[in-house]
């Protein structure tokens, strides 16, 4: 077992995770906790929301290391891991030379990155190369090396977000012109799908050819720990279509890229929960976690729906402290999911939890 000084009981964390990603957990529940950060108020005071330049990466991953140190007190289901904010989305349109741009959130701590739309249209597709040797796979790679050296012994660093599919498109040529293509230029959709396989697939590769893996597993923001090689997939494009059109132009993609790999987490907005089965159907599919949206109803309040829907697929569901401890307290919690329960007033509250978790049975 790799030992992390940010968190002193990962063994029994990692255990635990073991069962419910081998699918022998259902009648059992997880939970990471939220308490109060001072390194999250600090960045608060210090940082305004909205566009930003690019961040300074010795800040960025002390940043990380004081924020995860704080949580060393948490006896919870967590594995503290640092996320590569700033090349979440913008690397992937970036390395085909698109214009980055990075915005800062003063509230979550993170600078992450988009692209402007590449391309005016299809005419200029041709043009586009795979380059290895491009300067933001340089940078990429320099960043994720100087997170893994700095994170040693310490604490994981997450996978991060795929920008494959319909994603990879909608940064060509905006989201739009992307489902028009569908009927329009079909042909060239999928050809920049497959074009966006092989660059994830550089770019994911890059991070597993290093040494991220704990304890065998991968550090996900998603899924907390998953054994294997895992990757982030996002099926956000198809929130806004059919199940039918899922079908015909997201699964053979997804299935395409968690094949590659040990499998994937997905996650579903509250828009796109029409998707739950499907989603749960994907070959390759570890777990998938259950987003809020404004405006929609949250994931906990319709959590028995989602189970249900879901089959016996991991689960991970925010949760505000006094929804979750009130369910909690009348055994309202199906299980076989992560619950990542947010506002919990300390250290104290959340290890007391813990110890009902871990006792809880459905």
């Amino acid at each position: 077992m790799m030992l992390l000084s940010h968190k002193p009981n990962a063994a029994d964390a990692i255990a635990r995770l073991r069962t419910l990603y081998a699918r022998q957990a259902g009648d059992r529940i997880f939970a990471r906790m939220h308490v109060p950060s001072p390194a999250l108020a600090e960045f608060g005071r210090r940082h305004v929301s909205g566009y930003c330049e690019a961040p300074n990466l010795d800040e960025r991953i002390a940043f990380w290391d004081r924020l995860l140190a704080e949580q060393a007190v948490l006896e919870d289901d967590s594995i503290p891991a640092a996320y590569l904010t700033e090349m979440d989305q913008g690397l992937y349109g970036a390395l085909v030379d698109g214009e980055v741009r990075f915005q800062c959130d003063a509230e979550t701590g993170w600078v992450s990155s988009m692209v402007v739309p590449i391309l005016k249209d299809w005419s200029g597709f041709d043009a586009l190369r795979i380059d290895p040797t491009h300067p933001w796979m340089a940078r990429y790679t320099a960043q994720l090396d100087l997170f893994l050296a700095r994170a040693a012994g310490r604490f994981g660093i997450s996978h991060f977000i795929l920008i494959d599919a319909l994603n990879f498109v909608f940064e060509l040529l905006g989201a739009t012109e992307t489902y028009l293509s569908a009927e329009t230029h079909p042909d060239m959709l999928r050809r920049a799908i497959d074009f966006a396989f092989d660059l994830n697939v550089m770019v994911q590769d890059a991070f597993f050819a290093r040494d991220v893996l704990v304890d065998g597993g991968t550090s996900s923001d998603k899924g907390v720990w998953i054994p294997g090689r895992v990757v982030s997939e996002s099926i956000d494009p198809y929130h806004m279509t059919s199940v039918a059109f899922f079908e015909q132009w997201g699964r053979e993609p997804v299935e395409r890229i968690l094949g590659r790999y040990d499998g994937g987490v997905l996650h579903v907005h509250a828009n796109g929960r029409r998707l739950c089965e499907a989603a749960a159907s994907v070959r390759g599919v570890q777990a998938i976690a259950m987003f809020n949206d404004r405006g929609l109803p949250r994931a906990i309040d319709v959590v028995d729906d989602l189970r249900t829907r879901t089959a016996d697929v991991p689960l991970l569901v925010t949760a505000d402290y006094p929804t979750f401890a009130e369910k909690l307290a009348h055994r309202a919690l199906p299980g076989g999911i992560i619950y990542d329960v947010h506002d919990v007033p300390d250290a104290d509250t959340a290890n007391r939890l813990m110890e009902q978790i871990r006792a809880y049975r459905i």
